[in-house]
């Protein structure tokens, strides 16, 4: 009776159910070796932020639907995930649209945080009194797009963002850039791309191809999307939104775009002399940049790019991405924004910002075996003999992790063979058995499961010995 009750539960909670244990389209799970590495790409980047001063800030993951909407241009505010009303709040509504179309905005009230940027205009004109001017802050959170999942574009994932409220200048982003390219320098790239553009001088180009200013955002959206469907792609697209003389405009620009063997300063001086005034306050801001740049860690990386667009409506000067000549999408992406905070407090604040996508930095550093010889589990595994040892056998443990070494305790007597088998799927290196002999002689045996050898000692040397056998020197292994 028993087994057949047994039998049904499975069936009940299988198969039967008809639900998926998968997470939602575009969203994952990550088990220890996933988790270690994330922790250790975000470590080095908020340990680079901090070190260039800035502070850290959180936002909460919802926010105002009318704070969201109408930031991020006609594609973003459809990338939204919103939040339903609630309560009675719902329940009016959809008293009241019975034989009526209901709008989103109707059902909705919250949505999920697109990016770091809204949340952190809101948060200077909520707690202006409360912050130092200029404000230099870094956010590491999750942010969510109702986007369609593909390779490497997902619903939900992080962005690391540091920006700098308050100040206008060369400075402000040439700190930004050696700041991004320091992070990505630590963790071990060298062949990054920081592909820089202003505003001001692209819409200087789309003026002086005779394209009227109320048409501009509509080309930066479509010129934004040139990595992803080529020129042909975003001429097309243009065309179909009415734009005269677009396969024109989009020639100039790919003739444009990146320096090829001149350098950023020639590139520079050439499309002032080919636009003229259209285009020279973009030009000199992009001058003063790319020579401030010079003397900080994004020196050497600097690309020149009037093709470069950034799709998000409120950009308002230097625009830049960073990518990697092996991947089709960028890794980072930022610019100035001067007019955004103004929205929530009415009064314009300058501000700049980049944000490292760590999604793709981690997709390119598994790639490439980067992360080879730094997933450090468990260390060492305490093995348990039977339960009467199995007090003598916490205490060990105890003693290796005020040691400072990472211990996994095997929670089950029994069979040491087993315990041994799963230290080893766990690629933990060395286990430690206490058996009676070994107790009643203050011993134990350390045997090295990466050469299949076994030393017995003295409980007392356990923790030395266990180093060596690590190679760790006394300040590594305490830290």
């Amino acid at each position: 009776m028993k087994q057949t009750e047994d039998k049904q539960g499975k069936r009940a909670s299988g198969k039967a159910s008809g639900k998926s244990p998968r997470p939602p389209r575009g969203m994952r799970d990550f088990l220890a070796a996933q988790v270690m590495r994330r922790r250790r790409v975000i470590s080095t980047i908020r340990s680079v932020y901090e070190r260039y001063g800035f502070e850290p800030l959180e936002t909460p993951a919802m926010e105002d639907l009318d704070v969201l909407m109408g930031k991020y241009g006609e594609e973003g505010d459809q990338l939204l995930f919103k939040v339903l009303k609630r309560g009675d709040k719902l329940r009016r509504v959809l008293a009241q649209g019975t034989g009526r179309d209901l709008a989103a905005a109707d059902l909705a009230d919250l949505g999920l945080r697109y990016d770091l940027t809204v949340p952190l205009a809101r948060v200077v004109a909520n707690h202006r009194a409360e912050l130092s001017v200029p404000y230099k802050r870094y956010q590491i959170q999750p942010v969510w797009r109702a986007d369609r999942p593909a390779k490497g574009r997902f619903r939900e994932f992080y962005q690391c963002d540091v920006d700098v409220v308050g100040a206008s200048g060369p400075l402000v982003e040439a700190e930004l850039l050696g700041a991004a390219g320091e992070a990505l320098a630590e963790l071990g790239f060298a062949d990054f791309r920081i592909r820089l553009n202003h505003r001001g001088l692209l819409f200087g180009l789309l003026d002086a191809a005779g394209l009227p200013s109320d048409r501009w955002m509509e080309a930066v959206v479509a010129v934004d999307k040139m990595d992803k469907i080529g020129p042909e792609g975003v001429a097309g697209q243009l065309e179909e939104r009415g734009i005269v003389g677009a396969k024109a405009l989009v020639d100039m620009l790919t003739s444009l775009s990146g320096p090829g063997d001149r350098t950023n300063e020639a590139l520079l001086a050439a499309l002032l002399e080919r636009a003229g005034e259209p285009v020279r306050a973009g030009v000199e801001e992009l001058s003063s940049i790319v020579s401030m740049c010079a003397a900080g860690p994004a020196s050497g990386h600097l690309v020149v790019d009037p093709a470069l667009a950034r799709g998000l409506s409120y950009y308002t000067g230097a625009i830049f991405e960073i990518d990697s000549p092996d991947l089709s999408v960028s890794l980072a992406g930022g610019g100035r924004y001067d007019g955004l905070i103004g929205m929530f407090s009415g009064r314009d604040l300058p501000a700049c910002g980049i944000s490292l996508g760590l999604e793709r930095i981690l997709e390119i550093m598994e790639s490439r075996g980067m992360f080879a010889g730094q997933d450090h589990g468990p260390q060492v595994l305490v093995t348990t003999w039977n339960q009467d040892l199995s007090a003598e056998s916490l205490h060990l443990a105890a003693e290796l992790r005020r040691a400072g070494l990472k211990v996994d305790l095997h929670p089950k007597p029994g069979k040491i063979g087993k315990q041994l088998k799963y230290a080893a799927g766990r690629d933990i290196p060395l286990a430690v058995i206490l058996g009676p002999d070994e107790a009643a002689a203050g011993q134990v045996v350390l045997k090295d499961l990466r050469q299949g050898t076994q030393q017995t000692l003295s409980q007392a040397d356990l923790p030395s010995a266990v180093r060596r056998l690590l190679s760790l020197g006394e300040s590594e292994s305490e830290t």
